[in-house]
């Protein structure tokens, strides 16, 4: 018997988990935990505790379980977030970045919009994380926008000028 209960998403949301779940042998459906998140995420713009549990319940799966890929991943939101979310890598090879490291980076922009790492700007634009690896060293340092778009060699210059044109972009 499952706890699961169905008015936790959305029909259309439903249906995505049933075709990500037909990917796997019956036994193995808890493999689309990744995807059912993301799912959820985007519906709901961040993955709550009860998103946590009903995915779980969908799956078979302890919701601690799905709570642990949660946080293991930072493309998941534990919370909401701002329009666009900045992840800099602050990881060793990007603190040795020939631009000044991750972790200026990351100071630059939290400086420059007046929040603190985590934080989200009053307008709701703008969170800001710092993260582990990218996987984009060589290019250090690097950050990610919306968990998409890779930003490499980030100057002070760099930065600025991504953070007018997403600023611009969302007053559109």
């Amino acid at each position: 018997m499952s706890i699961f209960s169905e008015s936790a998403f959305s029909a259309s949301t439903l249906t995505r988990f049933a075709k990500e779940v037909a990917k796997y042998p019956a036994d193995q459906k808890q493999s689309a935990v990744m995807a059912c998140l993301a799912i959820a995420q985007q519906e709901l713009g961040y993955v709550s505790p009860e998103s946590e549990a009903a995915i779980g319940a969908y799956l078979g799966m302890p919701t601690i379980a799905v709570h642990e890929v949660t946080t293991f991943y930072n493309m998941y939101n534990q919370a909401p977030v701002g329009k666009f979310k900045l992840n800099v890598c602050t990881n060793l090879p990007c603190q040795l970045g020939a631009h000044g490291g991750g972790q200026k980076a990351l100071d630059h922009v939290c400086k420059r919009l007046g929040v603190e790492p985590y934080g989200t700007t009053a307008d709701g634009v703008f969170t800001v994380q710092p993260s582990e690896c990218l996987g984009a060293c060589a290019d250090a340092p690097v950050l990610l926008v919306n968990d998409r778009d890779m930003c490499s060699l980030m100057t002070n210059a760099k930065l600025d000028a991504l953070l007018d044109g997403l600023k611009a972009e969302a007053a559109k």
